[in-house]
């Protein structure tokens, strides 16, 4: 057993186990100050909620909506036990933590790790190493992470002060975006996948789980943030929904971009940002205005119209009240947001945006200038036709829609995780031929191609370690364009580039930023454009790529990257853990 209960009820973990976090610990010397360890029990249940004038069974943790929030400090070991207690198969991703030598604590189903079944638990250890700021965890199954998230804070370690900028003098509670279904959202992912049409899109945007003052029987429910006037606060915001990007905003309030996914920016002075599904930004704001209540607001950003891609028109709401305003004194102020597909506010903040530079010990750049590995992958649409006669395919034309990166469209394994089949050199699993580039050249962004099939596979692409790797996501116009929030787990990656149109190997490298470009675990490629990032390939496991627009994903935007051992023992991956979930 490597984790038990000790005489007082506690949980604890043997001493081989502890063996390995020291190792973590040797691994990286003094860029490490051995901290805590934080246990943390996640109970995956059914629970009534209520929402909209509707009630519905919800899957939760430990009975919240949004999840319970956990506060790491850097350097901390964490020990997490979760326990399935419903009928689906659940596992916990912990999105944007490195999850260094610790890729079978990382979570995404068939991945690292085989779901946790119905009345079994699984326990997730790591350690946060050279980590701060603001990510999240969710359910990374199908589509329980309606329901199944929540923040995952990590506190800078006490040798550092405190931030690289001005200290805010109060700190919010996180707040997190996301939808509501009144339908049970397992059926909704589970209708489209089998009819290969569109999914209902979701009845309601929520902050911290609550839809706001403008949706029906919400009112009472509208999240508070209670302030007093004359102060700096700070406000950490994650975007949890499945499918949407979203505008966000505070009426009349100027915001200080100071981090984004857990990593310190320059700061940045704007009315109004967007987040993608995954993201996450912390700002600073100054409660300078007259006593009152102002909107706290989030609006959705999707570049096709409605009419391609419908969702929800109306904005979620949360409010900034100042304390002198009393409760709900007089009428609340609501931001204005621009078009829904209205790129310009994309763009202008994905130029602006540039890394902390080095000081105080806080940050260093390690900005790969030479790559060993330069690859292309267009990520888009598929369609697919039906496998029978008799099968009912609702896309386009009476075919299944799909989509794919490299024209290829993503399998999940469902015997095996491919870490597993990895570490023990199991065949069949996977195969490694995922392609470097595109089979077929054309202008992407500019011709919606007469052949809208894609090819279907598990497929991975093997990378040896301390390798640097710059990946070009370039967006296509096959059935529509669209941005797409591309996340990768097990690392992160330097923004150097983005642009529109089709990328042009030969001139577009002469635009990037190697010197202070930001650093993000995902990024938001521009509707018909190409975002270039780069990153070195140091920690071994098995690390997906893909969407996080829920629907992109479960159609096959997917790919898996496989960072092969170094030769150090501090390079090697450990062994999976004896309670690593089966298939």
């Amino acid at each position: 057993m490597v984790f038990g209960v000790d005489g007082k009820g506690r949980l604890i973990l043997n001493a081989h186990y502890l063996g390995l976090l020291e190792l973590v610990v040797l691994i990286f010397g003094s860029q490490v100050v051995l901290g805590r360890t934080r246990y943390f029990d996640f109970k995956i249940h059914y629970a009534n909620v209520s929402r909209l004038c509707h009630t519905k069974s919800a899957v939760l943790v430990n009975g919240r909506f949004p999840g319970p929030a956990t506060y790491v400090r850097e350097g901390d070991r964490v020990v997490v036990k979760v326990t399935n207690l419903v009928s689906y198969n659940v596992t916990i991703h912990w999105h944007g933590v490195r999850q260094l030598l610790s890729a079978w604590a990382d979570g995404p189903a068939y991945i690292t790790q085989c779901p946790i079944q119905k009345n079994q638990s699984y326990i997730h250890r790591f350690r946060i190493v050279e980590q701060r700021g603001t990510l999240f965890w969710h359910a990374h199954i199908s589509w329980l992470r309606a329901t199944v998230h929540g923040a995952f804070i990590i506190f800078p370690k006490r040798t550092n002060p405190a931030y690289p900028f001005s200290m805010p003098q109060k700190e919010l509670p996180p707040l997190i975006l996301g939808e509501w279904w009144n339908a049970n959202v397992e059926d909704v992912s589970a209708q489209a996948l089998a009819t290969g049409g569109a999914y209902n899109v979701s009845d309601a945007l929520t902050i911290n789980g609550q839809p706001g003052d403008l949706y029906n029987c919400s009112s009472d429910g509208t999240f508070v943030y209670h302030v007093s006037r004359g102060r700096v606060y700070m406000l950490r915001i994650i975007n949890a929904a499945l499918n949407f990007q979203m505008y966000f905003a505070i009426a009349n309030h100027t915001l200080t971009v100071v981090e984004a996914d857990a990593e310190y920016t320059q700061e940045l002075l704007t009315d109004m940002i967007i987040l993608a599904p995954g993201q996450t930004t912390n700002v600073l704001f100054t409660t300078n205005k007259s006593s009152g209540d102002y909107y706290i607001a989030a609006s959705v950003y999707s570049t096709p119209n409605a009419e391609i891609v419908p969702f929800p028109q109306t904005p979620t709401t949360a409010i900034l009240r100042y304390e002198a305003a009393g409760s709900g004194t007089g009428q609340v102020v609501l931001p204005s947001f621009p078009l829904a597909n209205d790129s310009s506010l994309h763009v202008k903040l994905s130029k602006a945006l540039k890394g902390k530079q080095f000081s105080e010990g806080f940050y260093h750049f390690d900005v790969p200038q030479t790559v060993d590995y330069d690859l292309l992958h267009t990520i888009g649409y598929a369609l697919q036709r039906c496998a029978a006669p008799n099968e009912t395919c609702m896309g386009q034309r009476n075919i299944r829609f799909r989509a794919s990166m490299n024209n290829i469209s993503f399998v999940s394994p469902d015997a095996y995780s491919i870490l597993e089949a990895h570490y023990n050199h199991v065949n069949g699993v996977y195969t490694t031929n995922f392609p470097d580039a595109p089979y077929f050249k054309y202008d992407y962004t500019a011709v919606n191609p007469i052949n809208k099939a894609a090819l279907s596979g598990t497929r991975v692409r093997v990378i040896p370690f301390n390798s640097t790797v710059q990946v070009v996501y370039q967006d296509t116009a096959t059935l529509f364009i669209q941005s797409h929030p591309m996340h990768l787990h097990g690392q992160n990656f330097y923004i150097v580039g983005t642009g529109n149109g089709t990328y042009n190997p030969k001139t577009d490298p002469a635009t990037f930023n190697l010197v202070n470009p930001p650093s993000r675990n995902t990024v938001s490629v521009y509707p018909g454009g190409w975002a270039a990032v780069r990153f070195r390939a140091i920690n071994p496991g098995a690390w997906l790529v893909h969407c996080h627009f829920d629907i992109h994903m479960s159609w096959g935007m997917d790919m898996v990257f496989i960072t092969l051992n170094g030769k150090k023992d501090s390079e090697i991956l450990p062994p999976p853990p004896k309670d690593l979930p089966k298939c």
